[in-house]
């Protein structure tokens, strides 16, 4: 799908005027904060967030990162008003949650709507990115809420087909906020889309130098990368017919999920990569467990390739 012109240059047609007003915080309401037990996830997160969006903060406690983010998160989470309330997972102790949802890393912070895990974060974020965090999943509520009604109507564009007014939006969005790593990563992700990867690389160039920032980044710069290797393997016919040959040969097997994936057949390449992690977990040292993970990176969490895959593979890993 081709994008008229470079939006990041020229908002186009829309751009929305982003104004922030005061906003006088509510009153934080009591328990909105619990830990849980895998036992009890069903009720506390499950259940819970078909009535609000509910974040799960997945944490040990040897983890130094995770005592950072858990007093940051739970102050954001209180001051929120209630828009969001926190459920705390000890992995240590509950470990099968977060292995079915693919984690491999803490601090993790998932968000459930709706009985669905739908965005999340890793590491120790500050307090700036949780509010923009919650913003997103939980709507408008602070300042930045305009801004978080912006990206929101820049998805669903995206989502309906409209990549032109997704991009405006992001545009306008940029105008307002030039820091904005959402922005930023979700027009960048559309310009390579379109075809465009120089001026991807030109807008992803405008990230602020920050750690945080380029871990959101990390998707589109993986997606990039990923398309780049893929493309030096060619059309995938010769890989087939090797397979074809020898159904073992998990090195053509490997190869033709790069090919698939960089054709948009993510459901393919899943299945390519958990047929060798079935068949032998041995190979290249564990490699095709490592790929997939790179293409839950590059095709997000809430992504529906990512989300069978990641029940697929933690079925493999812990039953």
């Amino acid at each position: 799908m081709a994008i008229d012109d470079n939006p990041y240059s020229n908002a186009g047609g829309y751009a929305p005027s982003i104004q922030f007003g005061d906003a006088a915080p509510a009153s934080a309401p009591t328990n909105l904060i619990k830990d849980t037990t895998t036992a009890g996830f069903p009720a506390d997160v499950i259940q819970e967030s078909r009535k609000q969006p509910v974040l799960v903060d997945f944490w040990a406690p040897w983890c130094g990162p995770c005592k950072q983010l858990g007093p940051v998160l739970e102050k954001v989470v209180n001051a929120a008003g209630g828009r969001v309330k926190l459920v705390k997972m000890n992995i240590d102790d509950h470990p099968s949650i977060a292995g079915q949802l693919g984690i491999q890393s803490i601090p993790a912070v998932i968000a459930f709507k709706d009985g669905q895990p739908v965005d999340g974060f890793m590491g120790a974020v500050p307090e700036s990115q949780i509010n923009e965090f919650i913003d997103r999943v939980a709507g408008k509520g602070a300042p930045g809420g305009q801004i978080a009604e912006a990206l929101k109507a820049a998805a669903e564009a995206r989502d309906t087909g409209d990549a032109q007014t997704a991009a405006d939006i992001y545009s306008a969005v940029l105008e307002q906020a030039p820091d904005n790593v959402e922005a930023i990563a979700a027009l960048a992700d559309l310009l390579f889309e379109a075809g465009d990867a120089a001026a991807a690389e030109a807008i992803l160039a405008t990230a602020p130098e920050d750690p945080k920032a380029e871990q959101a980044l990390a998707g589109i710069r993986s997606k990039m990368a990923l398309a780049a290797q893929a493309a030096e393997l060619g059309d995938g016919a010769e890989f087939e017919r090797r397979l074809a040959a020898d159904p073992k040969d998990h090195d053509a097997r490997f190869d033709l999920a790069m090919i698939q994936n960089a054709k948009g057949d993510r459901m393919a390449a899943a299945e390519s990569l958990l047929e060798i992690v079935k068949s032998d977990r041995t190979w290249r040292e564990d490699g095709a467990r490592a790929q997939l993970l790179k293409f839950f990176e590059a095709w997000g969490m809430t992504d529906e390739a990512t989300l069978s895959a990641r029940r697929r593979l933690s079925s493999m890993l812990f039953s």
